[in-house]
């Protein structure tokens, strides 16, 4: 990214968008989770720093500052990379320790994975981590316990939820927008950004979504989002995905190869533009506006 010009900041007055990348790298992603073992990971070639550099330059040409939910094993490899995001003034927050989904840990070992996972990030990174979003939106009906978990350990928001059917992850009848999902605790979640079209739902929060399908399906989601519903978007996506020198890995399924391959050389170039088009932060400033919102909607009830 570097060399590109910067990109003029907004200037009309706009809703504060959350701006996150999930940080993991290629081999790390559920669609290979079949075909790659976590026990070979350290044999495979590292490229997550190299491609967080490169979103570091163009989030820097844009003047924006972002969330990075990091997986704890990244951070551990990388503290560097971890040190060189929380100086440049993006928010350091959790993923999780090595990407298992939450509805397959337990209780028990969720709570150790979030404790682990916080521990090595707040090490390496030198800030203090107060967000957590699940590997693959896996906190849903299944986990009732999730929510109570996080807020137990002390966190402010999860921006864990997808509410959506999708054939990895969903949780169709959660709410769209901030709420509080454990009584008596200030604890937050911000689901990943959807829009409703004829009463139906779609996934608009980036991902293979804003890789796959052309640009302006996005745009008009979160300007839909942003003026219909006057609510923030929640954007994510994941270093490897502007990253189309990256192994390949013909063994995995062909729809998890076409889904984590296709695009992979025009999603910075839609990037620049969707950070050129709306007001971004990081997922905390989103939360505290948020936090803001339900306490007056609370009073008002």
């Amino acid at each position: 990214m570097s060399g590109t010009s910067p990109i003029p900041p907004v200037t009309r007055q706009a809703v504060l968008n959350g701006m996150s990348v999930d940080v993991e790298d290629w081999f790390q992603v559920g669609a290979f989770e079949q075909v790659i073992a976590r026990a070979d990971w350290d044999g495979l070639d590292r490229r997550v720093e190299g491609n967080c550099d490169r979103i570091l330059q163009l989030f820097d040409d844009a003047n924006v500052k972002a969330t990075f939910f990091t997986l704890g094993w990244v951070a551990e490899r990388h503290p560097a990379m971890m040190r060189r995001i929380a100086a440049a003034g993006h928010e350091i927050a959790s993923h999780g320790w090595d990407h298992q989904r939450v509805f397959t840990l337990g209780e028990v070992a969720f709570a150790q994975d979030i404790a682990r996972a916080r521990d090595v990030l707040e090490q390496t990174s030198g800030a203090a981590v107060t967000g957590y979003r699940a590997p693959s939106f896996s906190i849903d009906a299944r986990t009732p316990w999730a929510h109570e978990v996080l807020a137990r350990h002390g966190y402010a928001y999860s921006s864990s939820v997808a509410p959506i059917v999708h054939d990895h992850y969903g949780w169709r009848e959660a709410p769209r927008f901030a709420f509080r999902p454990v009584a008596g605790s200030g604890l937050i979640e911000v689901p990943v950004t959807t829009a409703e079209l004829a009463g139906r739902r779609m996934a608009a929060g980036g991902g293979g979504f804003f890789r796959l399908l052309p640009y302006a399906l996005s745009r008009w989601a979160v300007e839909r989002v942003n003026t219909r519903d006057g609510r923030p978007a929640v954007f994510y996506f994941h270093p490897w995905e502007i990253d189309p020198d990256q192994p390949r890995r013909s063994d995995a399924p062909l729809r998890s190869r076409f889904r984590h391959y296709t695009n992979l050389g025009v999603m910075a170039g839609k990037l620049q533009r969707l950070l050129r088009a709306f007001s971004w932060g990081r997922m905390d400033a989103v939360v505290a506006t948020e936090a803001a919102r339900l306490d007056a909607e609370s009073i008002a009830a």
